[in-house]
This record gives structure tokens, C-alpha cells and sequence, in this order.
């Protein structure tokens, strides 16, 4: 959802600056706006959020109430904005680009590594490390398994793929042989 995207930027730009300002972790605030999304998202308290009976404070009170930590003054800043302008449906847009940005000023990017078989331990770690040379960046890594593939690894960073598998291989190897 484009929208929601739109209207979620500000919101997660404001409150990364809030945060970076007030000294809280960006780790434990992101966390915390994903438990924010994760309430916001139930079915049951999307009625409330949508009823015009019941008010913003009202509405406020009930998220922070729903959260089990105490919550930072930027943040419940925030769920008082989003409350007063009923944005609660972009909650999980919010988080997302909050923790795209965390990552930003971290240096680090998310990485999607698919592989046919089950890739852990030494082989990741030396995978993540080749990877982190040749992006210059801090990676995380998320494995996914597409059997497939045959064999080989498809690495998406960012807007980047880079495919290695079997299967990427056969696909070259058939356009060339048909051309």
C-alpha cells in the first residue's frame, strides 16, 4: 500500500529523531513499535479504533495500556499523534521504516539469502562475510530455502540480486543455446 507508505514516513522519521534525541536505544524502540503495530493490527481494537465515540485520549490510553514495558515519552508521544489523527492502520509501516532507518544509521542492510538446501552455521558466516566485502556494509541475513534452485544461492540486498543457483545457470545456458 503506497498510501500508507506515504503517510507512514513521517511519522517513523519523527520518531527516530525523538528517539535518537532522548537517548533510547533505537533496538528497544523498534521493538517497541512493533508490539504498537501488533496491537493495532487485532481485529478486535481496529472497531474501537475506527468508532468516532470513542476518543482520542481514549484511544491513546488503550494502546499504551495494551503495551507490557513502560513506555519512552517519544514514543508515547507518537501513539498520542496517532491517536489524535487516527493513523493507528499505518502502524506497521511505521515500524518497518523505523527500522529501516535504524539500519541506515547503522550501516547495516537487510539481506534475503535463498538456498535450495539448509545453509547455517560456517557456511552462512562465510557467505555473510564475502557478501559484507563485496556491498561494504554491515549485513543481516534472513535464510530461505526454494528446493527449487536446485543448488547454488540467490542473494537479495536491497534492490539487488545476485543469483548463483543452478537453476539461474540452466535459464543462461538455454537462452544462449537458443539464441
Amino acid at each position: 500500500m503506497a498510501e500508507l507508505a506515504t503517510i507512514a514516513r513521517p511519522y517513523a522519521e519523527a520518531a527516530f529523531a525523538a528517539v535518537r534525541d532522548a537517548g533510547v536505544p533505537a533496538a528497544q524502540a523498534a521493538d517497541m513499535l512493533d508490539q504498537i503495530a501488533q496491537i493495532a493490527s487485532d481485529p478486535a481494537l481496529r472497531d474501537v479504533m475506527g468508532s468516532p465515540r470513542v476518543s482520542a485520549r481514549q484511544l491513546a490510553d488503550l494502546v499504551l495500556g495494551a503495551l507490557p514495558d513502560a513506555v519512552p515519552p517519544a514514543l508515547k508521544n507518537l501513539v498520542e499523534m496517532l491517536a489524535e489523527n487516527r493513523r493507528f492502520a499505518a502502524a506497521s509501516q511505521i515500524a518497518e521504516q523505523f527500522r529501516a532507518l535504524k539500519d541506515e544509521a547503522e550501516g547495516r542492510v537487510e539481506a534475503v539469502v535463498t538456498s535450495a538446501f539448509p545453509l547455517e552455521g560456517e557456511a552462512l558466516d562465510s557467505l555473510v562475510q564475502a557478501l559484507e566485502r563485496k556491498y561494504g556494509r554491515k549485513l543481516h541475513a534472513t535464510v530461505e530455502i526454494d528446493p527449487m534452485l536446485i543448488g547454488g544461492v540467490r542473494v537479495a540486498v536491497g534492490d539487488e540480486v545476485l543469483d548463483t543457483s543452478v537453476r539461474a545457470r540452466l535459464e543462461q545456458m538455454k537462452v544462449a543455446l537458443t539464441a
